[in-house]
């Protein structure tokens, strides 16, 4: 399809059984497809917006019941057909995707019922499975494989237990059987390399070359990139957003949960993403969609030890392979400023993956997994040295520190100072924050803190170190009063958070 001169028009159904994965990838593919510049609607479970509204299965006599199913059917259909006409109008390419699809209902019916039902709206199959939709997608549920990981906790609607969950999982997938593109996505993997096989298979059925970004070996690598950013046309074709990160009020030991605002040119969307640390040694990542709305409402929740991390970030292809490219803006912590961090999935080995990165940009070093460029301690108001929140890795999660100044326990088996003291973490020379001569930043040459030269780091004026702002900073171009305003003002109530899926990293 990737190779057709018009727009493409993408039909996805995602369905499976609890706990499959479905909102998560969701997500994931949303993001993906936005950075590649397509429009992504999002078609919400009809089963989930009735059911929400106080139907219970348990209290329908078997009329009742059949009758609901058929209504869910007819409004199923017709919030689809809303989400295809916008596609048809779209002037971009644009991926659908349905949270679960027009046979599904069948799973939940005996094939009598369902036949009648079919004859009596005048439906066929061939015209429900096979002609409506692209592709079809069946996420097993974390009962039939993963059952450490199956849970309903999260879910308002969901009830089901283990043995249920995988007759309705099986059930699914049955009544998909038959059309052309049918993929089943198990739990053959964790739960990361599970999306990315979600990814991959969309992507390969479309006919987009995504390199081995989506290889279920590939891991996520981190780069630091040296500063000033290149003019826009040394870059290959690509898609900035604004993106906002702000970490909300939790018990750090358990979890990390934070809040992320993306946009372009004034459109948003909201993910709250929960990162839980497992007794397996495993972290756990929750994303969940959100509105305006609940966004503006967790906002309160905010976490008054950590700054707002404000960013552009820039996606694109190179070499076939997808990289995102963050630049930090103001305001931040020292430490942030003039920070450009590069990212990918890949499953090169060093030598290989180094060749291949972008040759315009100046790679200083690898920093994959060093605690000193993770955002959660990026954002961290206090000095690293005393702060008790500094995390040092999911392998030590009850993270040690240093206190006082003096040496205290280290950091991944490293020693660690800061504030003018040399700075390891996981074995890289650290920056030193306040140092007073000429200092080193990563083991490269940096200015002075009290420089006086009027040098640009990513476009801002450098003044004592700090960059000048004119009396203000700017926010990822555009100051957000509002919502800033919104969330140190409102006494909004905080909502409930919708289903969400784990997602193992």
């Amino acid at each position: 399809m990737a190779n057709q001169s018009q727009k493409i028009m993408y039909k996805l159904v995602l369905t499976g059984g609890p706990c499959g994965g479905k909102t998560t990838g969701q997500s994931r593919l949303s993001t993906f497809f936005e950075n590649l510049g397509w429009k992504v609607f999002r078609v919400p479970e009809t089963a989930t917006v009735l059911l929400s509204g106080g139907v219970k299965f348990a209290d329908l006599s078997p009329e009742e019941a059949t009758k609901f199913q058929e209504n869910l059917l007819k409004t199923m259909i017709q919030i689809e057909n809303t989400f295809f006409e916008l596609g048809r109008t779209c002037q971009r390419n644009c991926l659908i995707i349905c949270d679960r699809g027009a046979m599904d209902a069948s799973a939940f019916i005996s094939k009598e019922k369902w036949e009648a039902m079919m004859s009596a709206n005048n439906w066929n199959s061939v015209e429900l499975r096979d002609n409506r939709y692209n592709h079809i997608v069946h996420m097993v549920s974390a009962a039939n494989g993963a059952e450490d990981f199956y849970s309903t906790e999260d879910h308002a609607c969901r009830s089901e237990g283990v043995e249920l969950a995988r007759e309705l999982d099986y059930n699914a997938a049955a009544a998909w059987i038959g059309h052309p593109y049918f993929d089943v996505i198990d739990n053959s993997t964790d739960f990361d390399k599970k999306m990315n096989r979600l990814l991959a298979c969309v992507c390969h059925r479309i006919g987009i070359d995504t390199g081995d970004r989506l290889n279920v070996n590939s891991k996520k690598r981190k780069f630091l990139v040296k500063p000033p950013m290149l003019p826009d046309a040394e870059f290959p074709p690509f898609q900035d957003f604004d993106v906002v990160h702000n970490y909300l009020q939790s018990d750090f030991r358990k979890a990390q949960v934070r809040l992320r605002k993306r946009g372009q040119k004034g459109h948003w969307s909201y993910i709250h993403t929960m990162r839980k640390f497992h007794p397996t040694g495993q972290s756990v990542e929750v994303r969940t969609q959100l509105t305006h709305r609940d966004y503006l409402n967790m906002l309160p929740q905010r976490d008054d030890a950590h700054f707002t991390i404000f960013k552009k970030r820039r996606c694109f292809i190179y070499n076939n392979q997808y990289y995102q490219l963050d630049i930090y803006r103001q305001p931040t912590h020292p430490r942030c400023r003039g920070l450009i961090l590069l990212e990918t999935y890949s499953a090169h080995d060093q030598d290989a993956l180094l060749a291949t990165l972008p040759k315009f940009l100046t790679i200083e070093k690898e920093v994959t997994g060093d605690p000193a460029y993770s955002m959660y301690n990026l954002s961290l108001k206090e000095d690293w040295k005393t702060s008790n929140k500094y995390y040092t890795g999911a392998d030590d999660w009850q993270h040690k520190r240093l206190t006082n100044g003096h040496s205290a326990d280290k950091a991944n088996g490293h020693a660690s100072k800061i504030n003018g003291h040399a700075e390891k973490l996981n074995g890289h020379d650290a920056y030193r924050m306040y140092g007073q001569g000429g200092v080193k930043h990563n083991g490269h040459a940096c200015s002075k803190t009290h420089a006086q030269a009027g040098d640009k780091v990513n476009g801002y004026s450098k003044m004592n170190g700090h960059h000048r702002t004119s009396g203000h900073e700017t926010l990822n171009g555009d100051v957000h009063d509002t919502e800033l305003s919104d969330y140190k003002n409102t006494n909004g109530v905080t909502p409930k958070i919708p289903k969400k899926d784990a997602v193992k990293v």
